[in-house]
């Protein structure tokens, strides 16, 4: 019985995916529940499971074809059985290092669909990988180990740069953007051409948070199983600002504004393909320890592009983090519909004066950048005060004070 493998159905904020990856071809015996395929789209990369045992009879879209939801983008024979493979092709296949490899005992040890997809986007030799799954199978983990130890993986088309030249040559290469990457670029002259924005700073002294970090950090990570970041102080700090500065939180809709009585914070995490701004919902309900596993968690799937549709839509207000990077002072860029965006930067030693005396302290530049349409330059800075003073004085900042 021939069974129609389908585009899912995408969210209506997405028209349309690319497939960027077949990791199946016609012929090939398949699992149900394998990935076959995956999707790239303007926001995450979705994977096509197998609907059922079988094998591919016919792919009818090429990787690099676009293609719309439910469209069908393969058949597969339900409960054939793939034709044996040449004598040569077991060889080849070793020599690749993809599929299956040698493992000594005259057994075959197979890779888990997720780590042939890892294995071939970077590039490594599986040849030599002891798997650790069930019956010696390689899985993602081991992988990503062997990944680790090697040296580094040819870089992406967006990050390449040309081989060293030859005297007097001037080389260039040309790559396609990848879909994010395009929707990323949109989006920021969306930004750019329809919002009037302006960025305001400020600074603030860390020095109360490091000692609180210091003095709990051991025992928070023993109770929850997670660090406790910079970060879950900096999203406390703004969802509590924000109930006290609820048009930092509201959005423009034509000739409305929407305010929001809750507060969903979009956290900036950086992929390989690109920025990306998972959220996290209610915020305002969330605890010191919640914040970090979510962020963590979030961190991982971005990664290993995991992301769902769900993970990445709505958000009132967005959190970025250049100083992971070294970046002391920027100005972020308004993500719409949201109406403000907080820019965390890198923390520096610097003298400050305090009761007469200068003394060194970890101070971070801070900014926020808004849509001076609805958001009024005095709203703007009351709202970076208002972190700033909870960030100099957390104890307060955890009595909602």
């Amino acid at each position: 019985m021939s069974i129609e493998v389908k585009v899912p159905v995408l969210p209506e904020s997405v028209s349309d995916a690319t497939i960027a990856t077949w990791h199946k071809k016609a012929g090939d015996a398949v699992k149900r529940d394998e990935n076959l395929v995956d999707l790239e789209t303007d926001k995450v990369v979705l994977e096509v499971p197998a609907p059922v045992d079988g094998v591919i009879k016919e792919i009818k879209q090429e990787t690099g074809a676009t293609v719309n939801s439910q469209q069908v983008i393969a058949i597969i024979e339900e409960g054939a059985v793939a034709a044996a493979p040449a004598p040569a092709a077991a060889p080849a296949a070793a020599a690749a290092g993809l599929g299956t490899r040698d493992s000594g005992l005259g057994k075959a040890a197979e890779l888990s669909p997720a780590a042939q997809r890892v294995a071939t986007e970077n590039k490594v030799d599986t040849s030599a990988i002891a798997g650790t799954g069930r019956d010696g199978r390689i899985i993602k983990e081991d992988v990503l180990n062997a990944g680790a130890s090697k040296p580094a993986a040819a870089p992406s088309p967006e990050s390449r740069v040309p081989s060293p030249a030859t005297p007097g040559s001037r080389p260039e290469e040309r790559v396609p953007m990848t879909r994010m990457r395009a929707k990323i670029a949109e989006r920021l002259m969306q930004s750019k051409n329809s919002i009037a924005m302006l960025t305001s700073f400020n600074e603030v002294n860390l020095a109360a948070v490091s000692k609180m970090r210091k003095a709990l950090g051991e025992q928070f990570q023993q109770e929850h199983g997670v660090k406790l970041g910079f970060m879950s102080f900096f999203v406390k700090a703004a969802t509590e600002a924000l109930k006290r500065h609820p048009i930092v939180n509201a959005s423009v809709d034509g000739n409305d504004i929407i305010y929001h009585g809750y507060q969903d914070i979009s956290i900036a995490v950086s992929t390989d393909k690109g920025l990306v701004t998972p959220v996290l919902r209610n915020a305002e309900n969330m605890s010191f320890a919640d914040i970090e596993k979510a962020i963590a968690d979030y961190a991982v799937k971005a990664r290993a592009g995991k992301l769902t549709m769900d993970d990445l839509q709505g958000g009132t207000f967005t959190i970025t983090n250049g100083g992971t990077f070294g970046s002391l002072l920027s100005t972020p860029i308004v993500n719409p519909p949201q109406s403000a965006i907080l820019g965390m930067h890198t923390i520096k030693e610097r003298p400050v004066v305090e009761n007469g005396q200068i003394v060194a302290a970890p101070m971070m530049y801070i900014a926020i950048s808004y849509d001076h349409r609805i958001i009024d330059g005095k709203d703007a800075v009351l709202f970076l005060v208002d972190i700033k003073n909870q960030l100099e004085n957390p104890h307060k900042m955890l009595l909602g004070l």
